[in-house]
């Protein structure tokens, strides 16, 4: 099975309640740290490395000397990866998305293409849990290519745990686009009731079954609950806001380990999730 763990806005404990669920099922577990431009759930895990792989997409190089400048790589190009100013094409490989099509169009068959690299996939082992973390390179600007490449190493017959990343933009649809379960993490402020709406309406569209986890409940107001009760929105698990917990996150330990007592309530969020998706009970048709 496949959960993503998500959220509308960073900083709700999305990592921290991805690598807490991940550790407290004791059975092999595959971690995906799909937010490759932040991604840090490393830090909590006592890991071993045991691969890199560089992750590169294929972009556009121009033989010069069969290009006659008539333009159509650029006519075709819907990202401005290519432009022709009255000379030879000039390629912005940043901007490339690694479609192919301007190869496939040039008359003259001028384009051929070559790796740009974008990053890295390193490999951990940490007991049962294997974790996959992307680390895109500084400067790259295509962070869903490199998610596709983690999504690509999920292994066959293990519970995979996918932490997306934050917001509602292309690189969280590349996590969650197929998955079976999301778990959409929010804090009971008004700035997370605002995100969570945005990344309900996101995850409805996709027609991805969906539950709320509350983080820090008490330390906010009711309006989250209202709005899931509202829309019939379950909300799966809620964490106090224990003063404990944030103790444990800034020495960089697990919740599980700190503080034993929350492990059955991870166990029990896995256990409601496999439920939730065996029975299809979880509506997600766009509101009337």
């Amino acid at each position: 099975m496949r959960i993503a763990i998500a959220s509308g806005k960073g900083g709700t404990g999305k990592t921290t309640l991805s690598v807490n669920l991940a550790y407290a099922l004791e059975m092999p577990v595959q971690l995906l740290d799909c937010d490759v431009e932040e991604p840090n759930s490393r830090l909590f895990l006592e890991a071993n490395e045991v691969k890199e792989e560089v992750i590169s997409i294929p972009v556009p190089e121009v033989d010069e000397a069969l290009c006659d400048s008539c333009g159509e790589c650029a006519k075709f190009c819907e990202y401005n990866a290519i432009a022709v100013l009255g000379t030879k094409p000039m390629i912005f490989p940043e901007m490339c998305h690694g479609c192919g099509g301007c190869m496939r169009i040039c008359p003259q068959s001028a384009i051929k293409e070559v790796d740009n690299r974008i990053g890295t996939v390193k490999t951990f082992e940490s007991g049962e849990v294997t974790l996959l973390q992307g680390c895109l390179d500084v400067g790259a600007a295509m962070a869903p290519p490199l998610i596709h490449a983690v999504k690509k190493r999920q292994a066959a017959g293990k519970v995979v745990i996918l932490d997306a990343p934050p917001g509602t933009s292309c690189p969280v649809i590349a996590a969650i686009q197929d998955v079976d379960f999301v778990v959409l993490i929010t804090e009971p402020t008004p700035f997370g009731l605002n995100d969570l709406v945005l990344a309900v309406d996101m995850v409805r569209v996709l027609s991805l079954p969906f539950g709320v986890v509350i983080n820090r409940v008490g330390a906010g107001d009711n309006r989250v609950h209202d709005y899931c009760a509202e829309e019939n929105i379950p909300v799966i698990l809620e964490i106090p806001d224990d003063r404990r917990i944030a103790e444990a996150y800034s020495r960089g330990e697990l919740i599980v380990q700190a503080l034993p007592e929350y492990k059955p309530v991870f166990v029990d969020l896995h256990t409601r999730i496999k439920k939730m998706v065996e029975a299809g009970r979880i509506s997600v048709e766009l509101p009337l």
